[in-house]
């Protein structure tokens, strides 16, 4: 991909909350510690942050409508519209999913997953119990239903272990039914019949050996699987159900796939495959993918080194957001700078929130920006600090900014804070 062209800022006018405190980030990327939503009428921005605590806010002014604290780090949110719900993903010793109300932040259920992938056994945040991902919608029965995916990891000398559970739950917060493997879920999507989930599998080391596997939404029995094929532990990055077809982005080979019924292959892309740059073998991964109404879009992240932890050079197609036409052929591509940790999607938009570039450390990729699945590039709002968390629902688009300590600069950068604005 060619140099990236000047960027300009959108003229959206952001308007900006503060979060608190918390520990700045450092030139590598730290794990997930924040969460946004925006409920689908797009006038409630919910916030989760890392001590906990859960705030509702009104998406014009900012003000605060109610605040609770999450019994685990909040790290993930998801609504469920038929009873104006906001449920929170947790990370900790509980892995706690709760369900709080819209208008008052009661809590009306908790579950802890942790009863099921078990307790963590080394004090680090890496082996607490983690509720990965969070996605509502409605089965083929008309019934609301909610579906998360919560993992724990452990390591005893070379052994290493992954514990995971998928949910499915009611809108009341009753287990409809669960389906349990030794590797570790990344991702999940849902047919748009509401008949089939998607679980995408990043690190499978056990007995589970295969990166996408599609259940039967309302009774969570197997319908079909497939795999890259690929050496190693590494499978899948992302998926996302577009029709009958599904994209895939795939962590095994760097390559995007789009499949049909059963897993039959329609066409595969490369990404950001192993190439050969001054004598090193380069690759990023493609961490993210979605299709919608025939387009398909990847976005890959970081430079590495095949055969050694640092490199001075970069893959060209590192940080890269490339979409495609139903025949798989490229229709355009667009660089987002920045490591992005979550990608945040509605109808034909999608919203990156760009972290920092650990290889380079420019601070002109700390931005959110976003693009339109049909014709690319819409706009972009930087921001001082590092893009985390986004979300997007009726032209209201919401990010997290978390303060960012690059190594070799010793000043910090940016706050943590909320940003909110229209993109009408």
């Amino acid at each position: 991909m060619a140099e990236p062209a000047p960027e300009h800022d959108s003229g959206v006018d952001f308007q900006r909350g503060p979060l608190g405190e918390i520990e700045p980030a450092r030139s590598r990327h730290m794990w997930t510690r924040s969460a946004v939503g925006v409920a689908e009428s797009g006038d409630l921005v919910v916030t989760g942050e890392w001590d906990g605590t859960v705030t509702a806010r009104d998406a014009d002014s900012l003000e605060t409508r109610w605040t609770v604290d999450h019994p685990d780090h909040a790290v993930g949110i998801a609504s469920l519209e038929h009873d104006e719900t906001i449920v929170v993903a947790g990370r900790g010793d509980t892995g706690a999913i709760a369900a709080y109300d819209a208008e008052t932040g009661d809590q009306r259920w908790r579950y802890d997953t942790a009863d099921d992938v078990g307790e963590a056994v080394k004090d680090t945040v890496f082996y607490l119990p983690y509720v990965v991902s969070l996605e509502t919608g409605t089965d083929a029965d008309g019934n609301e239903r909610l579906y998360a995916a919560a993992r724990r990891y452990e390591r005893d000398g070379e052994t290493r272990q992954w514990h995971s559970t998928i949910y499915a739950f009611d809108t009341d917060g009753e287990v409809c039914w669960t389906y349990e493997t030794d590797a570790s879920p990344i991702a999940l999507d849902l047919d748009a019949d509401g008949e089939r989930l998607a679980v995408g599998y990043n690190r499978c080391m056990g007995d589970h050996d295969t990166g996408l596997v599609v259940l039967e939404s309302d009774t969570g029995e197997l319908a079909w699987t497939w795999d890259p094929g690929t050496d190693g532990d590494r499978r899948v990055g992302d998926v996302s159900f577009d029709g009958e077809t599904i994209a895939v982005s795939s962590h095994g080979d760097k390559r995007g796939y789009l499949l049909g019924p059963g897993g039959a292959e329609r066409w595969h892309v490369d990404l950001a495959v192993e190439t050969e740059i001054k004598g090193e073998t380069l690759y990023a991964y493609p961490n993210h993918a979605y299709a919608n109404d025939g387009r398909v879009a990847f976005v890959t992240g970081n430079t590495y080194a095949a055969e050694s932890r640092e490199t001075e050079s970069r893959h060209p197609n590192e940080h890269r957001v490339a979409a495609f036409d139903a025949d798989g052929d490229l229709v355009w591509d667009d660089t987002v700078r920045g490591f992005v940790h979550g990608l945040a999607t509605d109808g034909d938009r999608l919203v990156a929130p760009c972290a920092q570039n650990f290889r380079v450390r420019d601070p002109d990729t700390h931005a959110v920006r976003w693009f339109d699945l049909e014709s690319g590039a819409e706009g972009v709002e930087r921001i001082d600090g590092i893009a985390t968390a986004a979300a997007v629902a009726d032209d209201t688009v919401a990010t997290i900014e978390e303060p960012v300590e690059y190594h070799d600069e010793g000043a910090t950068r940016g706050e943590y804070a909320l940003c909110v604005g229209s993109l009408e």
